[in-house]
Order: C-alpha cells, then structure tokens, then sequence
C-alpha cells in the first residue's frame, strides 16, 4: 500500500491540535480527520476518532501494524514540515 498524497490543513492558534490532513492510498482510498498534535516531547499523529456513548474515544480508521503506523507518521509530518513556513489557515470551529 502506498500513500500517493496528503493534504495538510494548518491550524492556527496556541492549541495542541496543529493540522489536519486528509490522506489518500493508491490513488483509490482517502483518510480524513488525520490529526497532527504536539505532544510532550514531539509531534505524532492521531487517527480519526468517535466518541461512544460511555465517552471514550474510538479510532474510526487506523493502521494494523507498527510498522504501516511509522511510515503514515513518517509521511504526514514530512508534509507537515514542507507547509510549515505558510500562513497557518484559521480555526474554523
């Protein structure tokens, strides 16, 4: 499976929450709500989630193994990074 493109939506503000990305696989499957979050230490990615009616929050999409994790992270904060000297977009909410 190979991530054929992303699209990164910035996020301005001082929040946690710093972009959104929709992202497509082989040109046929797309992911949106993919979430670029500052951590503690670093930035890591958060998959598109719900909330259940008990108030946790469930992945809607997600990789099944660590190794198609770390390629998806790898890749959507590379593009990330490439958009990081523009405007940010507003907050939409």
């Amino acid at each position: 499976m190979e991530i054929t493109d992303i699209r990164i939506k910035k996020i301005a503000g001082d929040g946690k929450m710093k972009a959104v990305a929709s992202v497509t696989f082989d040109n046929a499957f797309a992911v949106h709500d993919v979430k670029v979050i500052e951590g503690p230490e670093k930035l890591f990615v958060a998959m598109p989630s719900r909330r259940t009616p008990d108030g946790e929050y469930r992945d809607i999409a997600h990789p099944i193994n660590s190794e198609m994790r770390g390629m998806l992270e790898s890749k959507v904060l590379a593009a990330y990074d490439a958009v990081e000297d523009e405007a940010p977009a507003a907050d939409e909410e």
